[in-house]
């Protein structure tokens, strides 16, 4: 894998979801049966170019940016849910008028995903998600072990600081990028320059910034009660392959208990990748990705 994109790249496009003007990327070839990427959290689409330009020929990919990431709107008011971007999701896969579909995941887009699959299990062919499970049983206790009320007072807390704080601000591309090193080690420089980018705006100033908005970082304080999330995975019927890095600080479902509330999926361990394992093992990722199409 290399960190230039040949070839001709994709096509800029819109929808609307829920008054949001939302971006996405098609790649071509729409006689082909249909793809969807879903990227992960604070991050854009843009991030499956190389992943894209290997399944183009054989699959019409689409590639989209969730509400507050990449070229896609921000919520005015800060609040992100994942039953919003599924709802997102839903709305795209409906507008493209052809099911069923392939979804590709990772991370906050596996779990917006793998929900998707299990509400509208009819309308796809098969799944994929890369440690899209969100946090594990243990991490869900531990965030849950002070009191509502509390968590309640934090949250606010935490968005009231939200509200006052201006985009972070780097001086270069070269300051942002190495930003992107610090965060993922295991990226070439060829990817993290890749990723940022595409993955900042320039300000007027001359500086530039992420494009996510900045409360991203600051989450409900709850989703869906637990049973409801097991349901829906329950109802995933289309055959599932979840994916998880040896080194990443996810939860393997495998050994937490998660995989029991799926009845079609198997999951694969990658040794020597993190988080981002479609990025740290491209080549075994890609193949293990073909081999499951």
């Amino acid at each position: 894998m290399s960190g230039v994109i040949s070839g001709p790249g994709p096509t800029k496009q819109t929808f609307i979801s829920q008054r949001l003007r939302l971006n996405y990327l098609d790649w071509g070839n729409p006689d082909a049966p249909p793809l969807v990427l879903v990227h992960g959290g604070r991050d854009h689409a843009r991030s499956w170019d190389w992943v894209a330009q290997e399944l183009r020929e054989d699959w019409h990919v689409i590639a989209f940016d969730h509400r507050g990431h990449g070229d896609s709107d921000w919520v005015s008011d800060g609040n992100y849910q994942v039953s919003d971007m599924v709802y997102d999701l839903a709305q795209l896969i409906h507008q493209q008028g052809e099911t069923p579909v392939t979804i590709v995941s990772h991370s906050m887009g596996g779990n917006v995903a793998l929900r998707y699959a299990g509400t509208f299990p009819d309308t796809v062919r098969k799944i994929v998600a890369i440690e899209g499970l969100g946090p594990s049983p243990k991490r869900q206790a531990e965030m849950r072990a002070d009191p509502y009320p509390q968590r309640m007072a934090e949250w606010i807390g935490k968005k009231r600081a939200a509200s006052a704080r201006s985009p972070r601000k780097y001086e270069s591309i070269e300051a942002a990028f190495a930003r992107m090193i610090e965060e993922n080690s295991y990226l070439t420089e060829a990817q993290a320059r890749h990723l940022t980018l595409h993955g900042v705006n320039r300000n007027e100033d001359g500086t530039y910034s992420w494009k996510f908005d900045p409360h991203l970082n600051v989450w409900m304080v709850e989703d869906v009660a637990d049973e409801f999330v097991h349901q829906t995975w329950a109802a995933i019927t289309a055959p599932t392959l979840l994916l998880y890095g040896a080194d990443s600080w996810a939860s393997n479902p495998q050994g937490d208990g998660r995989l029991e509330h799926f009845t079609n999926a198997e999951v694969v361990e990658f040794e020597n990748a993190g988080h981002w394992l479609h990025h740290d093992q491209f080549d075994r990722f890609v193949a293990t990705l073909r081999n499951f199409l």
